[in-house]
């Protein structure tokens, strides 16, 4: 029977033409599988399938999504992400499909998120806390519509790099980046150029910025792949982007529900406290 399987040129370039055919020719790819990017079933058989490849420094994962998810792509993915991914899926039962190097199977399910911050980097002497929601305005050409957000809060006061002390500068980095200030949430700020957010196997793994000689390098990296509701990563996928806010610490606070969160955003644009961009979304 045949597969309707898509492999992308730079999946192919990854893993080899023999084993693209053998993927094509349903050799080493399976019937069923859950999609990387909705979690929903699908079948190889009976609706297009796209290949996505997760690389990592030494391991390389292969999982499948449907077309009409997300196309056939390669997601760059931390090394120690990608193992700590691969353990999880051996644990497993079934559903595992051969890859490319060390690694092998599709990724593992994901469960709702609890409240609070992701773990984060360090800011200068603080870290950044990261929570998702989803944002609801009442007009604009997004009236209705659930957006994926993120708001980005430093616990504690952000120097800049090498400095022990002194006033926050958060705000002001925050404007040098290219962030734009927020006098109302029920407007979308505008696009960061250069500027992407990070899913790999439906979880959240960073926040990319424009690298100094190209390519991108993490803004923010979560120290373990942040869980995400299915309501937020549709809305993500479907609309191809995610909502950046970032404020001062203080500002926003850790809110244990939407609607409190979306209170504490209007109360901080008010402030004039409230910056933030439309990212595009890279990954699954």
């Amino acid at each position: 029977m045949p597969r309707l399987i898509d492999v992308s040129d730079e999946v192919r370039a990854e893993i080899g033409d023999d084993e693209a055919d053998r993927l094509l020719t349903g050799v080493t790819a399976p019937d069923q599988y859950d999609c990387t990017s909705c979690r929903a079933p699908g079948d190889v058989t009976l609706e297009p399938t796209a290949t996505v490849l997760f690389v990592g420094e030494e391991t390389a994962v292969l999982a499948f999504a449907h077309s009409r998810c997300i196309p056939s792509q390669v997601v760059p993915v931390a090394e120690e992400q990608l193992l700590g991914a691969v353990r999880t899926i051996s644990q497993q039962s079934g559903g595992t499909t051969a890859a490319p190097g060390p690694g092998a199977a599709a990724p593992a399910a994901v469960a709702d998120p609890a409240a609070g911050p992701a773990p984060a980097q360090p800011a200068g002497a603080a870290v950044l806390g990261v929570t998702c929601g989803l944002v609801l305005s009442q007009r604009g050409p997004y009236a209705g519509v659930p957006r994926a957000a993120l708001v980005v809060e430093p616990t504690g006061p952000v120097g800049r790099p090498g400095a022990e002390s002194g006033p926050d500068q958060f705000v002001e980095m925050l404007f040098e980046h290219g962030l734009g200030q927020i006098p109302d949430v029920e407007q979308p700020p505008g696009q960061l150029p250069g500027w992407s957010v990070l899913m790999a196997m439906g979880q959240l793994h960073a926040i990319l910025q424009p690298a100094q000689g190209g390519g991108t390098m993490a803004w923010w990296q979560a120290h373990q792949p942040l869980q995400v509701t299915d309501a937020w990563r549709a809305a993500a996928a479907q609309q191809g982007e995610v909502i950046m806010y970032a404020a001062p610490a203080g500002s926003i606070g850790r809110q244990p529900r939407e609607d409190l969160l979306r209170q504490a955003l209007d109360g901080a644009a008010r402030r004039g406290l409230l910056l933030g961009a439309v990212l595009p979304l890279a990954g699954t």
